[in-house]
């Protein structure tokens, strides 16, 4: 069995006018949760560990080493994804326009990660790291799933002026909605959700503003989560531990991708 894939991605929230969460739905095309709602995300890529980063990134020092690259890939991946870039340029985060101007280098990037260090180096960006706040680690154990992934999550303020803009390739639309109204559309089969997204959208949805989820982020004992297949009365569930803070900790194996 081979290893769990480094992965991360990224929950970008906002209080205006109600607080809610940006969401993708993915190409029905993909071969891991086509045409699921999830946070925008992917692998952490070799140019996301480069070490001229440390130059273009505020808050490195304040950061655990291993989660530097993890959030530079959250932070890449919802640029690739959405246009929505968590950058600052003289101290500030970059405007709507200013993020408008680099929308010529999402492609470029998806097709190359090693051109977003490029782009923050010549555009004189630094990404903020500082303004991602861990909220949760996820990896299947061996013989959970076809593809296995290492997934880092991060909660942040989504940029106040930019507007979300799906690539057309791996996201096909954006939503923004409170995570409530998100569980009610996959529980009325609107929507799609695997078992990671529905509980951490779950997780979402015991707090009231953006201001909340990282307050609780902070008391939480974050922990990884591993989930695991168990049998009862003849179904297979798929479930996670009780103590981690998550509403459901367990779904019945053909209802973890709902449709």
């Amino acid at each position: 069995m081979s290893d769990a894939i480094p992965a991360a991605t990224i929950i970008l929230l906002r209080d205006a006018p109600r607080f809610e969460t940006l969401m993708v739905v993915r190409h029905t095309n993909i071969a891991f949760a086509g045409g699921a709602m999830v946070f925008p995300g992917g692998r952490i890529d070799a140019g996301d560990h480069a070490p001229q980063w440390e130059d273009h990134c505020d808050g490195s020092g304040d950061i655990l080493q291993e989660q530097l690259a993890p959030r530079i890939a959250a932070i890449r991946e919802a640029f690739e994804e959405t246009g929505l870039l968590l950058a600052r340029r003289g101290g500030a985060m970059i405007s709507a326009d200013e993020a408008l101007k680099l929308a010529s280098w999402r492609p470029r990037v998806e097709n190359d990660d090693a051109l977003f260090l490029e782009m923050a180096a010549g555009e004189g960006l630094r990404l903020a790291l500082d303004a991602l706040h861990f909220f949760a680690r996820w990896r299947p154990p061996a013989g959970v799933g076809h593809r296995r992934y290492d997934t880092w999550f991060f909660a942040a303020r989504a940029p106040a002026s930019q507007i979300a803009e799906p690539d057309g390739g791996e996201a096909t639309e954006v939503v923004w909605a409170p995570p409530g109204a998100m569980l009610a559309e996959r529980d009325a089969g609107r929507r799609k959700m695997i078992f990671p997204t529905s509980r951490n959208v779950e997780l979402l949805n015991v707090s009231a503003s953006t201001a909340d989820v990282f307050q609780f982020a902070s008391e939480r004992s974050i922990r990884l989560v591993e989930p695991r297949i168990i049998e009862r009365d003849g179904t297979a569930f798929l479930t996670i531990p009780d103590d981690m803070g998550y509403p459901v900790t367990e779904e019945p194996i053909e209802l973890a991708m709902r449709s």
